[in-house]
């Protein structure tokens, strides 16, 4: 892939989820490093998207501590049992949520974030390492469309973490 990104602008997102895959895929095929990884596929999501706010939250001593983001500054550490990013990590299941300020425990990193989308990142045995967080300004902007598309990605990291 190179240091370049190809999608269809205004493409719908599964076509852009198509696209940009293989690309992901290609781009950390040949990096062992996890935070190099994780930095490049958020700049990818950004550019792909234009999401507000695209990044990683990894777990490290009982917290969800932040790693590679693209946006405005984000909350350094949550709890596990705090937010949306410590709901879908605890669950180990995506969550969705259409209006943040619905959502009990929401941790407010951004005034401007009105909907989010959380996937569990899990390694090559299994486990939890993270959660990847996406945010949009629009209310209601995530769907199945969405879930699988992340959770694709996050399949690609469970190769490589």
């Amino acid at each position: 892939m190179g240091e370049s990104l190809a999608f269809t602008v205004n493409a719908d997102r599964r076509t852009i989820y198509n696209e940009i895959l293989p690309q992901i895929d290609s781009l950390v095929a040949g990096e062992r490093d996890l935070i190099a990884n994780l930095a490049n596929i958020v700049a990818v999501l950004k550019e792909a998207f234009g999401y507000l706010w695209v990044g990683f939250y990894l777990a490290r001593d009982g917290q969800l501590v932040l790693g590679p983001f693209q946006g405005p500054i984000a909350c350094t550490r949550i709890d596990l049992d705090q937010g949306v990013c410590g709901h879908a990590f605890t669950k180990g299941e995506t969550v969705i949520v259409p209006n943040v300020d619905e959502f009990p425990g929401h941790i407010v990193c951004s005034s401007e974030s009105r909907s989010e989308i959380v996937v569990p990142i899990r390694d090559r045995n299994g486990e939890l390492i993270g959660v990847l967080d996406v945010d949009s300004r629009q209310l209601n902007d995530f769907d199945q469309i969405d879930a699988e598309g992340l959770a694709r990605i996050a399949n690609i990291l469970e190769r490589i973490a």
